[in-house]
């Protein structure tokens, strides 16, 4: 089946394998993401399969060829770092962008696929304890109400909103433990019970009523590892999620858990060769959700064909991972530069 992987970095731009992994190319020059750029977060436009979306350290840019050819998406936050783009799975035209450390944390909404954006009006601290300055990682769409939304911030607070984006209420003071306000994930999944998860960095939370009342698990004292980073789900699977789990940041060992009820309980995966730092990003190839992809901090990528029973080490290290994705059309992926010899 055709597919492309690609993994974003904070020195190398993006790398994309068109291969299964056997071999890997960066972005050409002369394009609005660097050669040697940082990209933080990738995203997808549904309906789209070529059109992708990256939060980058100049902003927000945009490839319509499979992440080939990138152009900057001119908005009031153009130079600015974004940390976390995410696309309506529902309205293609509807994308919620997130900045952060070095730049101002805040929060911005499009309607129109990116011709106008509006600034939420809330109340971010500029600094806060443990990363200095905020950085939004968390955004979320409710795939049965696309009027409620949820972004968090490290560190900075949980947010919920009924209308579309208009306002924003902050919730995080309903968790249960200490460091509620260091927000890493959230997860809504399409089920009866309006399930919500979050992801703490040293616990994960889960409400079934939309976010009025909360359960919680301490990964430290389930796994033995306290500090937890990235959540994903396959398309549409109402109780199916994935979570890593590590002993800091970037920490010396990691590993990957699943839940197969809806983040009721929770049991380990098998990875061969264990992490030396934590595992930042977890992602399921929409058209096959026996293939995931998952980066650690300090560059190592690991895939599973089995629906994430089990991953295996890839040959090649990268930079700093900090995110990833896999995608079931293939792009033309070739070397970005070329040298001939008389």
């Amino acid at each position: 089946m055709d597919n492309t992987i690609l993994v974003a970095t904070a020195s190398q731009g993006i790398l994309r394998s068109a291969d299964d992994g056997a071999t890997w190319h960066r972005i050409g020059l002369r394009q609005a993401i660097e050669f040697d750029g940082v990209v933080r977060s990738l995203d997808t436009q549904p309906g789209n399969p070529c059109t992708l979306l990256a939060g980058t350290n100049v902003g927000l840019c945009r490839s319509t060829d499979i992440g080939s050819t990138w152009s900057l998406v001119g908005s009031p936050f153009d130079g600015h770092s974004v940390w976390k783009v995410a696309v309506d799975p529902a309205d293609p035209n509807r994308i919620f962008v997130g900045t952060g450390a070095p730049s101002r944390a805040n929060l911005w909404r499009t309607t129109d696929g990116g011709l106008r954006w509006t600034r939420a009006d809330v109340d971010i601290p500029e600094f806060c304890a443990g990363v200095n300055r905020p950085r939004l990682l968390a955004l979320a769409y409710n795939p049965k109400d696309r009027r409620k939304a949820w972004f968090g911030l490290e560190a900075g607070g949980l947010f919920r909103t009924s209308d579309g984006g208009d306002h924003w209420e902050r919730v995080d003071d309903r968790l249960l433990w200490d460091f509620h306000t260091d927000i890493h994930a959230i997860h809504v999944l399409p089920d009866d019970e309006q399930t919500v998860v979050v992801v703490c960095v040293n616990a994960i939370y889960t409400s079934r009523d939309g976010g009025e009342t909360w359960q919680g698990m301490l990964p430290k004292k389930d796994f033995g590892l306290y500090y937890a980073r990235a959540i994903t789900t396959p398309p549409g699977s109402k109780d199916t999620l994935f979570l890593s789990l590590s002993d800091g940041t970037p920490g010396t060992t990691s590993t990957i858990v699943v839940s197969r009820d809806g983040a009721r309980t929770w049991q380990p995966t098998h990875i061969d060769v264990t992490p030396d730092s934590c595992i930042w990003a977890i992602r399921v190839n929409d058209g096959n959700p026996s293939q995931l992809v998952a980066g650690t901090k300090y560059g190592t990528l690991y895939l599973s064909h089995d629906g994430g029973a089990h991953w295996a080490r890839q040959w090649r290290s990268f930079p700093e991972i900090a995110d990833v994705l896999w995608l079931p059309y293939a792009a033309a992926v070739q070397p970005a530069h070329r040298s001939e010899v008389a």
